[in-house]
């Protein structure tokens, strides 16, 4: 900046009233009317006189200012968002970006203050409201322009141009160019299992000459193919999609590449759909009244998801106790629809201490166990009818059960039925059946397994302190997943897989003990709700899984195996297809977890050598993502109102900068104009009198004297 001192004009400070100052000047004047019309020798000095009079007492000074040149202000904006990571174009933004500086630095009187737009999310490219806080300390009349670093794609172009200086566009790129996407319409989030869900979309070519052609569409569904389809562009298309499993499932749809397009990056979608079940419909028999039984129905009943169908056998047909028939049941016992037409309807039977006493023929028991195989969910708890003569372990659906009674009798008869008292004598075997006192334990196999591991009041414990049960019965022959055990090891609950289904067996008919809090109690509904999810195939309960989510811009892996062994490494593929091995850190037995920052938007992979997990960023910014051509059509309003331009940097290179009037700030095709302001601020005001009394007194007396010397002639 520099100082300049300059002559701006004339001030008066008269020293009387103005009307008193006008009032003497018209006396005057009338004064002089009479010398003027007898043509006097000294009218003229008379006049003289009083103008010279009227204009001491007036006051005229030289008003004189200093003032300093104010520098002009140029803004340049580098837009690093999303879109600006292809083709290599944060490179060639960083590097105009060194030059148009350098270069600012060598012109006199110009400032080049830059601001840096960065990913905004789902927001799109807030290139506007980074220059209106930076205008915000920028004067108005120091403004030279803005220039901007971009692609052109910005989320927040205004209607009207929020400045007047011209706003120029240099876009990293040789011309406009050409993009396809795949458009998702609508998409939704969640459907119920057993049903389908349909999917809208449109595959659209974008650019100057868009065309209007065929694109080949895939569709996969955690990473399995599921379709490949030849769709018109521009047209809306659907597809149906099942929905087979609860839980998320990974659907891709991705259209073939148009040649010559700036990225195949948003001919993609992802979407996320969550299987839900409508209502889960449970079956439960019990086989005769029991304190289990409220238990059961209490947990059920309370699970608004749950549609419970509930009977119990009040009496089984071997004994005639003289009841009348319409004090026993309401309806009779709908064995033939519920075994047989409606059995695929249920995703849960569960039985209660049922016994084969010929309350269901053979062909029914067979039905259950075909059910199971074909994908159904059976839990059987068991007593002492479970080691009797009665059991349904040696009928058909024995073939399904994870385990067998040691003995085929029925040594205990009724009086096993009710529970012995915990001040009974101690723990006693034999017949089939354990009575005394235990404390339900997990096994090596259910700390590891998560239907059972961390259940409320383990503490980590293989053998927490929970509350007594009184009998177990005894089995051979275990081929399942054995999670609890009593005492001496014995197994208590088992899970196995059959077929396409699952069977639960729990060998004690004292869970309800917990649910009376007796002896502490225990963790009984978070047990039994386990357990029915885990036979109706929760994801989130499988003993073997690998799952991969994204939660706020984080990959999350979370990994169950139920073999023993030291944390596994992964292998994580990004979208771009770069693939990283990374150890997972044990969080428990049998479970492992790893969280990685996942900012690539896109499908992820990510696999343990057998299993394989999928997971879709959510951190694609729409509007970012959706166009991703370089293009000065969308701003081409705002730098036509300001008189701006634009340039391809790839093209033309990067134009040079001049300071020039604002009628020249449009620019040439290897160079961009910046309006030169002139803006300055004023530092001092000097007023010098252009007749001082020094000088008026002499000056009026030697025109005085003139005057009477030419009338005294």
């Amino acid at each position: 900046m520099s100082t300049v001192s300059t002559v701006t004009g004339v001030q008066f400070a008269p020293f009387l009233p103005l009307w008193a100052l006008g009032a003497l000047t018209l006396l005057a004047l009338l004064a002089l009317v009479p010398a003027f019309r007898a043509r006097t020798p000294g009218r003229w000095w008379r006049l003289l006189l009083v103008a010279l009079l009227i204009g001491w007492i007036s006051g005229p000074k030289l008003v004189r200012q200093q003032w300093r040149t104010r520098p002009d202000i140029a803004l340049l904006v580098v837009d690093h968002s999303g879109s600006d990571t292809i083709r290599n174009r944060m490179a060639t933004i960083d590097a105009a970006r060194t030059a148009l500086t350098a270069e600012a630095r060598a012109i006199p009187n110009l400032e080049l203050r830059t601001v840096t737009v960065p990913e905004q999310g789902s927001e799109g490219t807030q290139l506007f409201a980074a220059i209106d806080r930076a205008l915000s300390d920028i004067p108005p009349d120091q403004l030279a322009g803005v220039i901007a670093l971009s692609d052109g794609q910005v989320a927040d172009l205004p209607a009207k141009p929020p400045f007047t200086a011209p706003f120029h566009l240099l876009l990293p790129a040789r011309g406009e160019e050409t993009d396809r996407r795949l458009r998702l319409i609508d998409a939704p989030r969640y459907g119920v299992v057993g049903s389908t869900v349909t999917l809208r979309y449109e595959v659209e070519d974008l650019g100057p000459a868009p065309k209007h052609g065929t694109a080949e569409v895939s569709v996969r569904r955690d990473g399995v193919p599921l379709s490949e389809t030849q769709v018109p562009v521009g047209q809306v298309q659907t597809v149906t999609l099942p929905v087979k499993r609860e839980g998320p499932s990974v659907i891709v749809l991705n259209a073939s590449p148009l040649a010559g397009e700036v990225s195949p990056i948003n001919n993609q979608q992802i979407v996320t759909i969550n299987g839900v079940r409508d209502r889960l419909r449970v079956l439960l028999i019990s086989g005769q009244p029991d304190p289990g039984e409220r238990a059961w129905r209490r947990l059920l009943k309370s699970d608004p998801a749950v549609d419970l169908v509930h009977f119990t056998i009040l009496r089984p047909p071997n004994k005639d106790d003289l009841t009348p028939l319409d004090q026993l049941a309401l309806i009779a016992f709908p064995e033939r629809e519920l075994f047989e037409q409606k059995i695929a309807d249920f995703d849960l039977i569960i039985l209660d201490r049922f016994q084969n006493q010929g309350i269901l023929p053979g062909a029914y028991l067979g039905n259950i166990a075909r059910y199971v195989r074909n994908g159904g969910a059976l839990l059987l708890e068991a007593g002492p009818e479970f080691a009797s003569v009665d059991s349904l372990a040696h009928t058909e659906l024995g073939t399904v059960l994870p385990a067998q009674p040691t003995v085929a009798g029925d040594p205990m008869g009724d009086a096993t039925i009710g529970f012995p008292s915990p001040f009974d004598q101690p723990p006693a075997s034999g017949a089939g059946i354990t009575i005394g006192a235990f404390r339900p334990a997990l096994t090596d196999l259910g700390m590891r397994d998560p239907v059972t591991a961390d259940l409320p009041g383990t503490g980590g414990a293989q053998r927490p302190d929970w509350g007594h049960w009184y009998r177990l019965i005894d089995t051979a022959d275990v081929h399942g997943q054995v999670l609890m055990q009593g005492d001496g090891g014995k197994p208590l609950l088992i899970l196995d897989h059959v077929g396409q289904g699952r069977v639960g067996l729990l060998l004690s008919d004292q869970i309800w003990l917990w649910a009376r809090d007796h002896d502490g109690g225990g963790p009984q509904a978070e047990l039994l709700r386990r357990v029915a999810h885990w036979l109706m195939k929760e994801p989130a309960l499988d003993e073997n899984r690998l799952t991969a989510t994204m939660v706020n811009g984080q990959l999350d892996i979370d990994r169950r195996q139920l073999l023993p062994g030291p944390p596994p490494v992964v292998s994580v593929t990004d979208p771009s297809g770069r693939v990283r091995r990374v150890a997972m850190d044990a969080a428990g037995p049998g479970h492992e977890t790893l969280s990685l920052p996942a900012a690539a938007p896109g499908l992820w992979r990510v696999s343990d050598g057998v299993r394989t997990a999928y997971a879709a960023s959510d951190l694609a910014d729409p509007p970012e993502w959706a166009d991703l051509r370089a293009t000065a059509t969308k701003a081409g309003p705002l730098i036509a109102a300001t008189n701006g331009s634009a340039h391809w940097l790839l093209r033309g290179g990067v134009p040079a900068l001049r300071l020039v009037s604002a009628s020249d700030v449009g620019g040439g095709g290897n160079w961009i104009g910046l309006r030169r302001n002139h803006a300055h601020v004023t530092t001092g005001i000097a007023l010098t009198p252009l007749l001082p009394g020094w000088a008026a007194l002499p000056l009026l007396l030697g025109v005085l004297l003139i005057t009477w010397r030419r009338e005294g002639r």
